[in-house]
């Protein structure tokens, strides 16, 4: 009992003597005059952009969600769920989707008639806009204010009465708007809905595609990769002039145990100095993302709130990492009492245990090849490991190669051999600078290969031709064929406009035996669907073939459709709810056999009908197919005036613009959130490679200014160190093209799509990185012509 007692005292000392240890680092750290107080700062800035960046992705689950719980609590679209509408009540509303797009911008619209006193308002609005009145978000006021908007003023000619809350709106910038109505009609086919509540209803989930969770997982860690890389290298900001101190702590007798951990209390110090420069940063950030939008995405501030346990872990193991680091770092450096060795020649860096790395995540992802979208789910923890070790490796092998390659380097220009002796003097600094920014490439070419060899499966073609037709108007009612065609075509910036109608035709009045549609348009309008020989009003076609059709053989229409007989449009079925018109028809004499286009416009009916062809009471009957126009792309706002146009015909017409592929919502949103997230790391990688460049250069100041002192040029010292930039990055950046294609291509292979490389993509993503390493390169011109004077070998 005796020896234990003597036992705990003296591991509670033990441990004592090791905190004091990492104390006495941190009061080193802090209270090292100018030096100290400038490498603590430029480890302060380093780790706190990657901590700020850490929080913000700890919030981005939050973002989703909040998001996602706005979107469904203002859900008006019950009508897809259910056929049948509710009776009208005291609680019931009526509402109409009036979106629209102004430039390349939505704008979310609705229509608003309350039927009784207790119609539950929408989220965010406090009372029920009257007729001609509306409530609007925040963005969408200031933009009608703007001079700009004035075309947007047309369109919206309602008087505003309030603003839409936060909790109606997806992001700050997000255009919206109530307009109150009144005489909204509820029919069978009218885009009116009658509801009770807002709200998504209760839907089966949709089972999520396997490879877009893969690319979701990919991009995570793609993303926050280089940023732990950032913050590994800069808490070793200043590592030299540590070192040399701490051989003087060695000189007065502190043992090399203690000088480590008087080491990484100096880093320790940096991060937890890091994490509230980085809380910092986020905060202001924070503030400023709410009141901006970033590749057409917003949020409000409340949004992004950090996730409290992901928070928590940021908190932990950014401090628990630099300690990690440093004294991973310190193993390979021998500090005794009249320096350290370090400077003196190294031993070559052994290649085996790097190549494990890459090798260990190729061998986690083997498993998942050939999985694809029906043979179940990825292993997530296989995926983040893989893709995290193939990455790592990117970090563990820089090194390797910089040593490699500069060590058999050296006759040149002055400037070319100061840069490579310096190299083979610290090449593991140069290659950790370099880390960061290769990881980031290497991940960047992985995705690009991901999204462009997946894309045919979530990018389809819908057969429009853009080049033939730019805007589509489809209205909410039948309009006159006429006076659609004037209205648009004496629109400024339209070329051409085509209108088309459909309506039915059968052999009796009621429940004809053989029925069938026809397309009603002007001469014009049909020979975009058919090969007319000539046409004037009055004329009536039967094609021969039907484009888009399995059977294209129109041999029955044919013999239904012959000149002479009577037929009547608009027939009564038994199980209708109304009659039809039920109008004679007998066809034309002139009834010609044609065949369609090939590239027709639509897919039409196979019966052409001029409208001059058809009784005038058939009129009532025509359903308006919409407006196909040309725009003047010389005319700025061309599309704006067609929508004016289409607005003031049909408050409740819609307008599309032709596209020739339709992507999956789900594959753009993450390609979306890709692009979103890149700007954000390309930013930290500027940032924090300028804050390491001009550490860098604060460990030479008296180098410089002694090679100045005896004579060198200003020219050749700037060159040489435009070269120990250039060497490392484009080391680091062959080695993340071969990492990221290798990623790239074991990807594809798991998600069962053929392996091609577009090296366009490729060269960019590298052309991206050497343009963000020569940018800040640049900026570090100015403070290194600053440290280049004899001045510098001042000191205290």
């Amino acid at each position: 009992m005796s020896s234990r007692r003597g036992h705990l005292p003296r591991e509670r000392s033990r441990a004592w003597g090791r905190a004091a240890d990492l104390a006495m680092g941190a009061r080193f750290a802090l209270t090292g005059g100018r030096e100290g107080w400038v490498r603590m700062t430029l480890t302060a800035v380093g780790v706190g952009l990657g901590v700020a960046l850490l929080l913000l992705c700890t919030a981005l689950p939050n973002v989703f969600a909040a998001r996602g719980k706005v979107e469904d609590a203002r859900f008006d679209n019950t009508f897809t769920y259910s056929q049948k509408a509710p009776p009208k009540a005291d609680n019931t509303f009526l509402i109409v989707d009036t979106d629209t797009t102004w430039h390349d911008d939505d704008v979310r619209g609705r229509l608003l008639e309350p039927e009784g006193k207790r119609a539950p308002l929408p989220p965010g609005v406090d009372s029920f806009p009257g007729e001609g009145e509306m409530v609007v978000s925040p963005a969408l006021k200031d933009l009608l204010a703007s001079d700009d908007a004035k075309l947007l003023r047309e369109r919206l000619p309602y008087k505003i009465t309030g603003t839409i809350g936060e909790s109606g709106l997806i992001g700050s910038h997000e255009l919206a708007y109530y307009a109150g109505a009144s005489g909204l009609k509820l029919t069978e086919f009218s885009p009116v809905h009658r509801l009770t509540e807002y709200g998504k209803p209760d839907a089966k989930a949709e089972k999520t595609d396997p490879v877009l969770l893969l690319m979701i997982l990919v991009v995570f860690l793609v993303l926050l990769t280089p940023v732990a890389v950032f913050i590994a290298a800069a808490v070793r900001f200043g590592g030299e002039r540590r070192d040399r101190r701490l051989a003087a702590l060695r000189l007065v007798g502190s043992d090399r145990h203690m000088t480590r951990r008087i080491a990484a209390g100096e880093a320790l110090a940096g991060a937890l100095l890091g994490l509230v420069v980085g809380t910092g940063f986020f905060l202001l950030g924070r503030r400023t993302l709410g009141s901006t939008e970033v590749l057409g995405v917003s949020v409000w501030p409340s949004y992004l709130d950090p996730s409290p346990l992901l928070a928590a872990l940021v908190a932990v193991a950014v401090p628990v990492a630099a300690v990690l680091v440093t004294l991973l770092a310190m193993r390979g450096v021998v500090v005794e009492p009249l320096g350290v060795v370090r400077a003196a020649k190294q031993h070559r860096r052994r290649l085996w245990w790097r190549l494990l790395l890459p090798l260990a995540g190729l061998a986690m992802l083997y498993p998942m090849i050939g999985k694809g979208h029906k043979n179940g789910e990825f292993n997530q923890y296989l995926v983040i490991g893989g893709v995290l070790l193939l990455l790592i490796g990117v970090t563990a092998l820089l090194p390797w190669a910089v040593e490699a390659v500069v060590v058999r380097l050296g006759k040149g220009a002055l400037s070319w051999q100061l840069a490579v002796r310096r190299l083979q003097l610290s090449s593991g600094t140069a290659a950790r600078m370099v880390n960061g920014i290769a990881v980031a490439v290497a991940g960047a070419i992985a995705l690009q290969m991901l999204f462009a060899g997946t894309q045919s499966q979530y990018v389809k073609a819908t057969g429009q031709d853009p080049g033939r037709v730019q805007m589509q108007v489809e209205f909410s009612d039948r309009k006159p064929l006429s006076g659609v065609e004037r209205e648009f075509t004496g629109t400024k910036g339209v070329r051409a406009a085509v209108a088309l109608a459909i309506s039915q035709y059968g052999d009796t009045r009621r429940d004809p035996e053989n029925s069938n549609g026809l397309t009603v348009g002007t001469c014009t309008a049909l020979r975009e669907l058919a090969a007319l020989p000539s046409c004037k009003d009055g004329d009536v076609f039967v094609t021969r073939t039907r484009s888009g059709y399995e059977d294209p053989s129109n041999a029955a229409e044919i013999a239904v459709v012959k000149p002479g007989r009577q037929l009547y449009i608009d027939p009564s079925y038994g199980d209708a709810g109304e009659r039809g018109i039920e109008a004679p028809w007998t066809v034309p004499a002139n009834t010609r056999v044609v065949d369609a286009r090939k590239d027709a416009l639509v897919e039409s009916n196979s019966v052409l009908v001029t409208p001059a062809a058809l009784p005038a009471e058939a009129a009532p009957a025509l359903a308006s197919d919409g407006v196909y126009l040309r725009i003047d792309p010389s005319v700025p706002e061309a599309r704006e005036y067609a929508r004016n146009v289409a607005a003031r015909i049909d408050p409740l017409a819609h307008t599309y613009s032709w596209s020739a592929t339709q992507e999956d919502e789900k594959y753009a949103s993450i390609r979306t959130g890709l692009f979103v997230g890149s700007a954000f790391v390309l930013a930290l990688i500027g940032a924090s490679l300028l804050v390491s460049q001009l550490e860098q250069l604060r460990e030479r100041r008296k180098l410089l200014s002694a090679l100045i002192a005896f004579g060198t040029r200003r020219r050749t010292l700037s060159l040489s160190v435009l070269w120990q930039t250039a060497l490392p990055v484009g080391l680091g950046l062959v080695l993340a093209t071969t990492v990221g294609v290798t990623l790239g291509s074991v990807l594809l292979k798991m998600t069962r799509t053929p392996v091609a490389m577009d090296w366009a993509s490729v060269l960019t993503m590298t052309g991206v990185g050497a343009a963000v390493v020569g940018v800040v390169t640049l900026l570090s011109l100015p403070p290194l012509l600053r440290m280049m004077r004899p001045e510098g070998l001042r000191t205290e």
